[in-house]
């Protein structure tokens, strides 16, 4: 990896500034609010990471465009270090709390901001938030300074389109250099010939999406400040909330079914999006990974909403359907919204394992949700029927797999079914390891085997849903494999394996 060292470093460095401009972003937010004991911490957090990127793109400015390869490294040690730098403004207002200068005039603080003031509660938080997991270290979301609430809806809502989206659309450097670095982020369509074309429509599309978003649910009965919130945390199925006890604050059949069709946007991809904008309402049916989400949504609420009247949960069809459509949605999009209150205590393990089973799967490529995604549980499915059927076929027969509207010679089957394999293997792997720490730290007479494995799914597949275990009280070696967890979550596994493999490789300690 020594021959594209500046290569990475320049596009780091970058990825560095336009993390920069996001943390001051904060400084209105924080004089509207009257939150100037922040200030400091929000300038210190914006120029770190500003120094330290516009070093990086200036020493190595003349840097080549990165390869595939380098674009993978780049994927996942921008987001590592965005993640990083995105911690400060949780770590350092904590402490200024704390501190209690007395020219800032800074008001009493408490037990949920004081769990920032150690680093790796405040890297859990910046990283679940960039990643759009929505897994938190706080325990009352209404006591966070406006300031800090805003920065957790901020991260989810760039980290929904991604970190490399955002700085391509930014920088507008055309080439192969931005294509690499948009497909390393688990992206492959473009919507446009041109890259820069494409993320920027993708980021209109996004952009009109929140507009929405924050309308219908002021109209649905949430204050402007919550309605931003949950808008900005929903569309981009992130999960984060402004509210003790997520959407089940509410407790309003009204939002609940305001948001299902947030978060479902949420989880389609963008050129169906743009498509449909098109005029082309057809791609909703012909688009196999639509199709099939959507038909995920239909039988898996079914199946949930069965599982839960068997065990009487809640009173009735009507209440067990809604709340089985939210969780399930809320599950299946990655978004992490919840409604039902801690699943680890009023759900039968059935339906923790049903609701678990849709956040490992996820939905579309190309959308913002986390987990393996619908298009390779179709090469999956498809590919295995291909297979079978091919054992009672002659030898000369020519086939074809047909998903969706492509017809896949057996060569280019065969690649991708091993493609999705892979991938999907190397996820069950990274979630056992995650279960097995788990059961190893946390306190197994208090939380089952289905709490264990529906914790480590959510986080893996970054969406947010927990079972309880999730907390600053969590041990150190579970917050450190959950970090890990949504960070592969996130970028699909690959380019982190490849992002560690350089690691060794720079350092000397791997030899090919």
């Amino acid at each position: 990896m020594n021959d594209g060292t500046a290569t990475i470093a320049r596009d780091l460095g970058r990825i560095l500034q336009v993390l920069a401009v996001l943390v001051a972003a904060m400084v209105p937010i924080a004089v509207v609010w009257g939150e100037f004991y922040a200030l400091p911490a929000i300038v210190v957090s914006s120029l770190v990471p500003l120094a330290v990127g516009t070093g990086l793109a200036r020493a190595f400015a003349d840097a080549e465009d990165p390869g595939k390869r380098h674009a993978m490294v780049i994927a996942a040690g921008g987001w590592a270090l965005v993640a990083l730098f995105g911690s400060l403004p949780f770590y350092l207002i904590a402490w200024t709390v704390a501190a209690n200068p007395p020219l800032l005039a800074v008001p009493g603080g408490s037990e949920t901001l004081a769990a920032f003031r150690d680093p790796l509660n405040a890297l859990f938080e910046s990283t679940s938030g960039f990643t759009g997991t929505g897994l938190t270290m706080t325990r009352h979301e209404p006591e966070l300074p406006a300031t800090l609430q805003w920065w957790r809806s901020l991260s989810e809502w760039i980290g929904g389109v991604g970190v490399i989206v955002l700085t391509t659309a930014v920088l507008a450097r055309p080439g192969s250099g931005s294509l690499t670095l948009y497909e390393s982020e688990a992206r492959s369509r473009k919507i446009h010939p041109s890259i820069v074309s494409t993320v920027r429509t993708i980021w209109w599309i996004f952009l009109l999406f929140t507009l929405v978003s924050i309308g219908l649910l002021w109209l649905a009965g949430m204050s402007p400040w919550e309605a931003i919130n949950h808008g900005m945390t929903g569309i981009s199925t992130g999960g984060f909330s402004v509210t003790d006890a997520s959407i089940g604050t509410y407790d309003s059949a009204v939002i609940d079914v305001t948001l299902l069709p947030i978060m479902v946007a949420g989880s389609i991809a963008f050129p169906v999006h743009y498509l449909m904008f098109q005029g082309e309402i057809r791609n909703v049916y012909r688009d196999a990974q639509t199709r099939w989400l959507l038909g995920i949504y239909v039988l898996g609420t079914a199946g949930l909403t069965a599982i839960l009247l068997d065990g009487g949960v809640y009173d009735g069809l009507q209440e067990t359907a809604r709340f089985a459509a939210f969780q399930f949605v809320s599950a299946a999009s990655c978004t992490g919204f919840q409604t039902a209150g801690g699943l680890g205590t009023g759900w039968s393990p059935a339906a923790q394992l049903t609701v678990a089973s849709a956040m490992v799967v996820g939905g579309a490529a190309g959308s913002t949700v986390g987990g393996i995604k619908v298009i390779r549980l179709i090469m999956l499915v498809q590919g295995t029927r291909h297979r079978i059927a091919g054992v009672f076929l002659p030898a000369s027969a020519v086939r074809r797999l047909q998903i969706g509207d492509r017809r896949l010679r057996e060569s280019e089957a065969a690649r991708e079914i091993e493609e999705a394999a892979i991938v999907a293997f190397l996820w069950v792997i990274f979630l056992v390891i995650g279960a097995y720490v788990l059961m190893l730290t946390v306190d197994t007479g208090q939380y089952t085997l289905e709490n264990v494995l529906f914790e480590v799914a959510s986080a893996q597949g970054n969406v947010g849903l927990s079972a309880g275990i999730t907390g600053p009280e969590m041990p150190t070696p579970a917050k450190l494999v959950f970090l890990v967890n949504m960070w592969i979550g996130r970028l699909e596994i690959i380019p982190v394996l490849v992002f560690v493999r350089g690691l060794f490789t720079w350092s000397g300690l791997y030899r090919r």
